[in-house]
Formats: structure tokens, C-alpha cells, sequence
């Protein structure tokens, strides 16, 4: 089968557009054939590599996968070849207390397709039918396979790690990845009123549309002091700051007083200088958070399905075209998600 792979970490040079050996089918798992897999930044990152990443190789990444059942494996029920599903990314290798409280994603057995796994970058997929969410039929491959990784993290960031209530302040720290423009609904869905940092008027524009209540642009004035004054000198009370190394600091001097700040990615990099006295001066609270738990999944799929929250897609390209996907990504050049069909 054709896939979108690597031999090796490093940087775009190294993704090769090729053919690897078909998959199988396990036992309690089924064939996929994907008929869209979305990227994310994290794909990136894992294609770079990091201490204690060890990858079997060839690997190919892909965490948001839809597609249709070719073969089930032994011990499959429930499910039957021609099934229009998608699949929930976080995989659990191992049983623990975590599981069992239904809190698998700070399992340490906890993967995620795509990162420690191999993905949907492919032609085929196999997976664990347990991580199988059926299709609506008026939604189209697409539109399903977008959202799935950054609405998870974005509901589970927001509504249980953040503790988001109706009535409060979000502050979305830049406009145009996947996580951002699904949290921007998230918080509006849960009542809040949404600020958002964006570098141009394009993405000032699009982040409207998805209800930001107001929006900053980063390139034209001092993001921090603007939403110091447009809050009344008060702040926002929750943070989202995927960016990290180049706004951690600002994304502190603008969160309120027992404020938090959810981070949720490293984009600009991973290791920020910050100033500790905001910590304990304003009583800030830094929550990490990534992923979420079946349940979660389960929930936000619910969501997208009835139409409250909606995918946002900037383009949809060949997987042939994948290198060219990811160069547009690491440029930050679109709004939302970049689909891949095989």
C-alpha cells in the first residue's frame, strides 16, 4: 500500500511518499480502509523525535482517521465489512487504576495513533474495533475524520481540566490550528465569552465566524496590554496557550488574578523563561493537558454529530501531496485542518 512515512527523524526532507507493507488485522482489531486522515501538528513533532521516543520504522503518522471495514479480526462483533466509521485516537495498551477509573489517558499505557503507532497516513489501517465510533450517514469522510484528535483535546483542556463555567473569560492564544478553532466553539458552546489572538485579518475574520466575541491581531498592536484593557484590567480566567516558548510569558501577564492557563502544545517551542513571581503573585494556576478518555470521545463525537460544534477544514489534498500538506502547516499558513484523502 501507498503511505506518507519516514525512516528516520528529522526535518521535511526526510517524509517519503512510497510504498510499505499492507497491515493486518489482529485479534480484536479490524482493516480499515481510510478514506481521510487529517493532519496535525503533532506529526510534526513526532517526526522530529524526542528523548525516550523509540518508533518502529518505517513510521507514518495520522491520528484523525474515517474509513470503511474490509476485514475484521478474530474475535470482532458488532461490526461487519463496508462500515462507515471513525476511529477514537487514544489507544490503551495496558489495564491500570487509570482505566479503571476511566481516566486512560494518563495511563502510562495510553498511545496515541500516529505518535507511538503507526497512523492513518495510508492506505490502510489496522485498529482496535473498541476504538470504533459509527458515522452518521449524511457526513461525508472529510468533514468526519477533521475534528477528531483536536476536538477531544480542546473538550477535555477546557470542560475538565480548565473547569470552564458559563459566564467566564477565554483567551485562545493564535486562530488558525485545529485545537484553537475547535476550543473557540467549545467555549462558546459552554458560555464564555472568547477572546482571540490571530496574526492577520484573514484569520481575524474566520475566527469571528466561529464566534470569537473579539479578536486581537498580534501583528498590529501589543496583544497583552489590548486584552488587559478590553477585559477591565482584570484578565481572562482561562488561557489556552498552545505556542508555548513565544507567548507563555504574555499569556501570564493577561490571564486574570486565580486565573488559569491551559497548555496544550509547544508549537513555537518547548522550552519557555518564565517569570515565577506571576505564579504565585496572581495565584495562576498552569494546567497541562492532551488528549482526553474514551468517555470524552464519546461526547464530543455526540457534538459533532448533532451539529453544535462543526469542523473546520482548510483545504483537502491527495495523500500523494502530503509533504507539501506538511510544509504549509509548519509556515502556519492555514486556518484549521489540512484533510489527506489516499
Amino acid at each position: 500500500m501507498k503511505a506518507l512515512f519516514f525512516q528516520n527523524h528529522g526535518e521535511l526532507g526526510v517524509i517519503q511518499y512510497g510504498d510499505v507493507r499492507d497491515p493486518k488485522p489482529g485479534a480484536g482489531e479490524v482493516l480499515l480502509r481510510v478514506r481521510a486522515c487529517a493532519i496535525n501538528h503533532l506529526d510534526i513533532w513526532v517526526r522530529r523525535g524526542w528523548p525516550g521516543l523509540k518508533l518502529k520504522m518505517p513510521h507514518w503518522c495520522g491520528a484523525d482517521v474515517a474509513g470503511e471495514i474490509v476485514e475484521l479480526g478474530d474475535g470482532v462483533s458488532g461490526w461487519g465489512t463496508g462500515d462507515r466509521v471513525v476511529v477514537d485516537p487514544g489507544i490503551n495498551t495496558i489495564e491500570d487504576e487509570f482505566t479503571g477509573r476511566g481516566e486512560d489517558s494518563v495511563s502510562p499505557g495510553y498511545t496515541v495513533l500516529g505518535e507511538q503507532i503507526r497512523g492513518g497516513a495510508a492506505e490502510y489501517l489496522a485498529a482496535p474495533a473498541r476504538n470504533l465510533y459509527r458515522m452518521p450517514e449524511n457526513w461525508d469522510f472529510p468533514n468526519a475524520a477533521a475534528p477528531l484528535l483536536v476536538s477531544l483535546a480542546a473538550w477535555r483542556m477546557l470542560i475538565h481540566r480548565a473547569k470552564l463555567r458559563a459566564g467566564e473569560s477565554v483567551l485562545v492564544v493564535g486562530a488558525g490550528g485545529g485545537v484553537n478553532s475547535i476550543a473557540i466553539q467549545i467555549a462558546k458552546l459552554a458560555g464564555a465569552t472568547v477572546y482571540v489572538i490571530c496574526g492577520s485579518k484573514e484569520k481575524a475574520d474566520k475566527a469571528k465566524a466561529l464566534g470569537a466575541d473579539m479578536v486581537v491581531d498580534r501583528s498590529q498592536e501589543d496583544w497583552g496590554k489590548r486584552i488587559y484593557a478590553l477585559t477591565g484590567k482584570r484578565g481572562a480566567d482561562v488561557v489556552v496557550d498552545n505556542v508555548g516558548k513565544a507567548t507563555m510569558m504574555t499569556s501570564m501577564q493577561a490571564v486574570a488574578r486565580g486565573g488559569r492557563i491551559v497548555i496544550i502544545g509547544n508549537t513555537s517551542g518547548p522550552h519557555a523563561e518564565i517569570d515565577i513571581r506571576y505564579i504565585f503573585g496572581k495565584q495562576i494556576s498552569l494546567i497541562g493537558s492532551t488528549m482526553g478518555t474514551h468517555q470524552d470521545f464519546r461526547d464530543v463525537a455526540a457534538l459533532l454529530w448533532a451539529g453544535k460544534l462543526k469542523p473546520v477544514i482548510d483545504r483537502i489534498m491527495p495523500l500523494s501531496e502530503g509533504i507539501e500538506a506538511y510544509r504549509m502547516m509548519e509556515r502556519g499558513e492555514q486556518f484549521g485542518k489540512i484533510v489527506l484523502i489516499p
